[in-house]
């Protein structure tokens, strides 16, 4: 395993990229020029074979606060495969990963996360070459609808990893222009803090979406995400809630209880810039937008690589 994704020091993650960027006209700067996708790229990746169980690959997203883990070859580094926050919600109780754990091992959670990570990971990987460019990156994500990409040399083996949050991280500092109100989502999926993990899990699945507000009678309490699922799991805190083993009795608990973060919100008039800036400095992937203490919308990761290649 190789370590780091998000705490490499700016200067080693393109600081004198950023520097030049300049606040007009920021779009324009997103290269298309070969390999500069490695200018903002975490160049050392956390990463399993696929031979780590479930559970070790929960605790390694945890321990090491990502949401993508690139499953590789043990002795070449050869890209196999992917996890992502989202699949461990599928397994835990979403859409055809959560098969293996109702079907094989018939609802027992405690044997389920034992098996290797190969049975629920994402073989036909889409990836990006050293020699693309932000562009590449930008487009690809936003084309595919993934949240990152790994980077690989010519013989397939990992050399960096991509992420909507670093283009946050470039946009951070940066007076764009635009605000959080011209590129937010209006209409909000929430739900309340009694909904059960499972079936939020389930609609995690069913509407493709990482990440739901908490609202109670019109105040917004939290934003309950996969990788609170995922920690959930990674904690262990999971199995004191089972008595027979069966992940039902899991499932059953309550959203609230899974909240870990004070909620930071964005509002409507805020500059893109000091938004990304929020989320740089908190280490989340989305702003509950709000007018006075009204949930207006909300902006994720994804709304800001669109702004980045959308007139």
């Amino acid at each position: 395993m190789v370590l780091n994704d998000k705490n490499v020091p700016r200067q080693r993650r393109g600081d004198a990229y950023i520097k030049d960027l300049g606040s007009l006209d920021f779009k324009s700067r997103i290269s298309d020029r070969e390999g500069d996708v490695m200018t903002i790229a975490s160049r050392e990746v956390v990463m399993v074979p696929p031979t780590t169980t479930i559970m070790g690959a929960a605790r390694t997203m945890r321990d090491y606060n990502i949401r993508r883990l690139p499953i590789v070859d043990a002795g070449t580094h050869r890209l196999k495969g992917i996890v992502t926050s989202l699949d461990i919600a599928d397994f835990i109780g979403g859409g055809l990963r959560h098969n293996l754990l109702e079907h094989r091992f018939h609802g027992n959670l405690l044997a389920a996360v034992n098996e290797s990570v190969r049975e629920i990971m994402e073989e036909n990987v889409i990836s990006l070459s050293e020699k693309s460019s932000l562009k590449d990156a930008l487009h690809t994500m936003i084309d595919k609808k993934i949240g990152g990409v790994p980077i690989v040399d010519d013989d397939e083996r990992v050399r960096a990893i991509i992420s909507e949050q670093d283009f946050v991280w470039l946009l951070s500092g940066i007076t764009t222009g635009s605000t959080v109100e011209e590129w937010m989502t209006r209409e909000v999926v929430s739900i309340t803090p009694d909904h059960p993990i499972g079936e939020v899990t389930n609609s995690m699945i069913t509407h493709g979406f990482r990440r739901f507000p908490i609202i109670r009678e019109g105040v917004l309490l939290g934003v309950i995400t996969a990788s609170d699922v995922l920690r959930y799991l990674a904690s262990g805190e999971i199995f004191n809630k089972l008595v027979s083993g069966d992940s039902e009795e899991a499932l059953s608990v309550h959203a609230k209880e899974l909240i870990r973060k004070e909620v930071v919100t964005a509002t409507p008039t805020m500059d893109l810039g000091e938004a990304a800036d929020l989320m740089v400095e908190h280490g989340i992937g989305s702003l509950p937008v709000v007018d006075g203490e009204t949930l207006v919308g909300i902006i994720t990761a994804r709304d800001f690589i669109k702004s980045l290649v959308q007139p």
